[in-house]
């Protein structure tokens, strides 16, 4: 028997749960694109989107998935042959370095595992021995979606500043704005990249580039720029379509302005973060209780680089996918799948898992998703250790 029949819960990292008045924001009729309304909501767009990411800098709104936000924050930084920093903690990063080798770019990839965050001393030593500064931009993520290592920025930006480095600083942010804290500004972030599909509980299909001075000179000489991607129609619009290179993604932006309402006008940013902050103690308290004495592990041990709005985990194979499987097809509850930690064709990649807990969720979708999940051990007879939901509830009880 099934009973999952209800409303659906999708716990994956991305596109997370649309709040309904986000998506009835966008059940109207199309808009006049040429005049009126629509260039207004769009001119308060701009200054609510900058104070998400704590940014006094320009920024551009692509019609595009992040991997697009990947290709603009490169096409118009670089020239072919342009060598680059890469730092990888997951999966991400090496997706993005990919890329940049496409391009014609010479990459330096860093990688530092699956389960552990950037290690400065590394990255000091690499800039320090970059004696003709050949690096002209670093890449990495705030919080790799596949590993949820979370990297502190802040550190990372003044160990680049320490050594003198010119290189450009660029964060993907995709899986952590409007989750974890960012301070564009305050970090001296140069260029950092996100979607609408997360964080800013919006479907997929907007994707956002800030960047500051540094990066419109670095684009002067970029030979990479190419007409869609090019940042400067964008933040200097002769007409109000070149915002976009084309239409308006009309409709996603209604929903991007009542998300925007939500975030900032109602609960507040800070508390926005304080509310991921402790439903991800209560993710991690179950996990830590149904890991006692059974296979059941959190991918990244120190409290200090977990994300707060995605956990991955692992156990025995094959248990983690039919756990998954039986959460869907029994409870109505989606999990994420194990993203980069095995290939699919490996019987280890039957052990990994992801919950998302990020964007439109609460103590009750929470709590209610850690229930699903203790039912399925229960019921798959997984091992596993007791209490895991009284631990959490104990978290939340004291927010």
């Amino acid at each position: 028997m099934s009973l999952g029949h209800g409303r659906h819960y999708l716990a994956i990292p991305g596109p997370s749960v649309m709040p309904d008045r986000v998506l009835q924001a966008m059940h109207q009729a199309a808009p006049n694109i040429y005049e009126g309304a629509l260039h207004e909501m769009v001119d308060g767009l701009f200054p609510d989107l900058n104070r998400v990411a704590k940014s006094s800098e320009k920024m551009a709104i692509y019609i595009a998935n992040g991997h697009g936000t990947w290709e603009a924050a490169l096409t118009n930084t670089l020239s072919r042959g342009d060598r680059i920093l890469a730092l990888a903690t997951g999966r991400f990063v090496v997706f993005w370095s990919n890329m940049a080798e496409r391009l014609g770019l010479d990459v330096d990839l860093v990688d530092f595992g699956k389960s552990a965050s950037v290690d400065l001393n590394q990255v000091e030593e690499k800039l320090r021995a970059d004696k003709d500064r050949n690096y002209k931009a670093i890449l990495v993520t705030q919080t790799d979606t596949a590993s949820s290592v979370r990297n502190d920025i802040a550190s990372l930006s003044e160990c680049i500043h320490s050594t003198g480095h010119p290189a450009l600083l660029m964060v993907d942010c995709m899986a952590s704005l409007a989750c974890d804290p960012f301070e564009m500004d305050e970090w001296k972030v140069d260029l950092m990249v996100a979607g609408s599909q997360k964080g800013l509980m919006t479907p997929p299909g907007l994707g956002f580039m800030y960047f500051n001075q540094r990066v419109i000179e670095a684009r002067e000489k970029a030979d990479l720029v190419t007409p869609y991607w090019d940042l400067l129609p964008r933040i200097n619009p002769e007409v109000f379509y070149e915002y976009f290179y084309g239409t308006a993604p009309t409709h996603h932006l209604f929903g991007l302005r009542e998300a925007l309402n939500m975030l900032l006008l109602e609960e507040g940013l800070e508390q926005v973060w304080a509310r991921h902050a402790k439903l991800s103690q209560a993710v991690w308290a179950a996990f830590e209780a149904w890991g006692k004495g059974s296979s059941i592990r959190l991918n990244i041990r120190d409290p200090k680089q977990r994300s707060h709005s995605v956990t991955a985990a692992s156990m025995d194979a094959p248990y983690a996918t039919e756990l998954r499987r039986w959460t869907e097809h029994k409870a109505g509850v989606t999990l994420g799948i194990g993203l980069g930690m095995a290939d699919p064709s490996d019987p280890t990649y039957h052990g990994f898992f992801r919950v998302a807990h990020m964007g439109h969720v609460n103590a009750h979708m929470t709590l209610g998703m850690l229930a699903v999940i203790d039912a399925g051990l229960k019921a798959l007879k997984i091992p596993h250790g007791e209490g895991a939901t009284e631990a959490a509830s104990q978290i939340i009880s004291l927010a």
